[in-house]
């Protein structure tokens, strides 16, 4: 009698699963990828405690990928695999695993893959890598449990707080807002969504009352474009600068719009001048200034008369002011003209005349850049872009957002010249060209000892030796930086950010409402525990709009997304309200 394929590999799974469950209990997580990231992800869940972790990857890696034998060393599995699908999931071991990570830079592959996945094992945490952030939205509603994530985005805030001299990123980007923590006096009492309060020294998500606890002068708030406290300084020293040198514009202009021999035959004619003036308005004897320079200027321009009772000294001076002042003039002209042909191309290219003082220059505007552009201008930042791809993703971006952008290669010091990088703060080096990006560096470097450089590098290795070797002040691999949170999707689930306050750090996180959760059907205030969590958005099942600090007595259904800052036991309670009640016996009953 003939078997039926599908019952057979179910029971093949179902198999499988009881194999890998009775044969080693640690929880299994799975890593799929082709650059660099799967090599980080995997080093930093073996760090995470005792877990079994498999990695598949195609035959042909990445170049900046790390030798995937030191993983082994570390008891990570790894398998080579040609294809991704059902069969290759199987080997590896997926049926029964805790989650899966698909970080391949390949938007479609990793969907491709989750598909397989889900046919393998239904019950499964995907965390999926997308750069298409509209692809990412309709990936979230066709799984159940997933969380879709951009490498660029995580990586953001680093650069970001590098750049304003931070330990570690003091805000997070969500829903197309940037949020960050602040001095109450330097935000807008509308942008301030919650105080953080200090109770015995710990730093809590509450409002602050009047007992043992004292209120900080600190306050999450929404960044809406007002500088932030480590910026306002800057941007005054900034806008005052170029109140009180508006010569450095006018030196800048007449810099890009003449030349050194035209320059220098202006000179010579301009000193003749002014020497034949002098001489000529002394022999003749002229009376008072005004006579001087009424003599000088009517003989420059020929219509001087001949005076033969002069001396002969004066002759000769009237005769080379004659020739000068006819020489000057077209002179002029030439300057003139070559000035604003040179200032129009100039503009076509995307360069700018502007001197910037205090201000932030970003080199690279594709995924990690854009992300790095708009958290800039939301903390109130001034920013120069530079990209030499006039299409790159983040032109237009930079555009709406009124930031100048030069056409341009940053390998070439006449490049950030343009950018004002001798007057700037920091310089961001986000591009995806390594050399573009080390050669930007030590072009800053060599411009000015004291420049903030941050740069970005594919290989881990590379970036912390390069650090060290030239002096830069951070250096920095996109997959070491956001291999943290990938991990934390994939263990904790929830968390989308970590926000360090004082010595102590607060979580930020988006919980979902299980159906026949205690908080199904209870008032959104149920989420709130005093000292521990604090609700300060909320979207509706289905929708992608957050409803900022919702009413606490909106009724919460299945499907709802809450997001909250909590602490560690105040999130560990959180997800007991919201998961289900059958979840919590089977979990109690084990």
């Amino acid at each position: 009698m003939a078997s039926d394929p599908q019952k057979d590999g179910v029971r093949r799974s179902l198999v499988a699963r009881l194999r890998e469950r009775t044969a080693d209990p640690r929880p299994h997580f799975v890593v799929y990828g082709s650059d660099a990231l799967v090599f980080t992800l995997a080093d930093e869940l073996a760090d995470s405690g005792r877990l079994r972790i498999t990695v598949i990857t195609p035959p042909d890696l990445r170049p900046a990928v790390p030798d995937l034998s030191l993983l082994r060393a570390r008891g990570v599995k790894v398998i080579t695999a040609a294809r991704i699908d059902e069969r290759t999931f199987r080997d590896a071991g997926l049926a029964g695993a805790a989650a899966l990570a698909l970080v391949m830079p390949d938007d479609v592959a990793n969907l491709h893959a989750a598909l397989c996945a889900r046919a393998v094992e239904g019950d499964l945490r995907l965390v999926i890598r997308m750069f298409t952030t509209g692809l990412a939205s309709g990936v979230r509603r066709l799984f159940a449990d997933c969380a879709v994530l951009s490498d660029a985005a995580m990586a953001a805030p680093a650069f970001v707080a590098a750049a304003l001299g931070e330990v570690a990123p003091t805000h997070f980007r969500y829903a197309a807002r940037t949020l960050h923590v602040a001095k109450r006096a330097d935000v807008p009492e509308t942008a301030a969504l919650l105080t953080l309060a200090m109770s015995n020294g710990v730093v809590l998500p509450a409002e602050p009352e009047p007992d043992d606890r004292r209120p900080t002068d600190l306050v999450l708030a929404e960044a809406t474009g007002r500088p932030a406290a480590q910026a306002v300084t800057a941007l005054r020293l900034a806008r005052a600068g170029r109140r009180r040198r508006p010569w450095l514009s006018i030196g800048r202009a007449l810099r890009a719009g003449l030349t050194r021999k035209l320059g220098v035959a202006v000179l010579v004619a301009l000193a003749l001048t002014a020497v034949s003036g002098a001489l000529l308005t002394h022999f003749i004897g002229a009376e008072g200034p005004w006579q001087s320079i009424y003599i000088t200027l009517l003989t420059m321009v020929g219509s001087s008369d001949v005076e033969p009772q002069n001396t002969p000294a004066a002759q000769a001076a009237q005769l080379v002011l004659t020739i000068a002042g006819v020489a000057l003039i077209p002179l002029i002209t030439a300057a003139v003209v070559d000035g604003v042909v040179k200032t129009r191309l100039a503009l076509d290219r995307g360069e700018t005349l502007k001197v910037h003082t205090g201000h932030i220059v970003l080199v690279g505007l594709g995924t990690v850049g854009t992300r790095v552009l708009r958290q800039l201008v939301d903390l109130g930042l001034d920013v120069v872009a530079v990209d030499r791809d006039p299409n790159a993703r983040g032109v237009k971006v930079a555009e709406s957002l009124g930031v100048p952008v030069i056409e341009g290669d940053a390998a070439r010091e006449r490049t950030l010249r343009s950018a004002s990088i001798d007057h700037c703060q920091a310089l961001v080096v986000v591009s995806t060209d390594d050399a573009v990006n080390l050669q930007a560096a030590l072009h800053a470097r060599a411009a000015r000892e004291d420049i903030r450089v941050v740069l970005r590098l594919f290989d881990d290795d590379f970036a912390r030796r390069v650090q060290t070797a030239f002096n830069i002040n951070i250096s920095r691999s996109v997959s070491r930086l956001c291999a943290p949170a990938f991990a934390a999707a994939m263990i904790e689930r929830e968390m989308l950010a970590t926000i360090p306050v004082e010595r102590h750090a607060l979580l930020v996180a988006a919980v979902r409402v299980q159906p026949g959760s205690p908080l199904d059907g209870a008032a959104l205030g149920g989420a709130d525990r005093v000292e521990s969590v604090r609700v300060i958005g909320m979207t509706a099942a289905g929708s992608e709009w957050v409803d900022w600090l919702p009413d606490s007595r909106r009724v919460v259904a299945a499907g709802d997304e809450i997001v909250v800052v909590a602490r560690r036991a105040g999130l560990r309670a959180l997800r007991e309200r919201v998961t289900s009640r059958s979840d919590l016996d089977a979990v109690a009953g084990q």
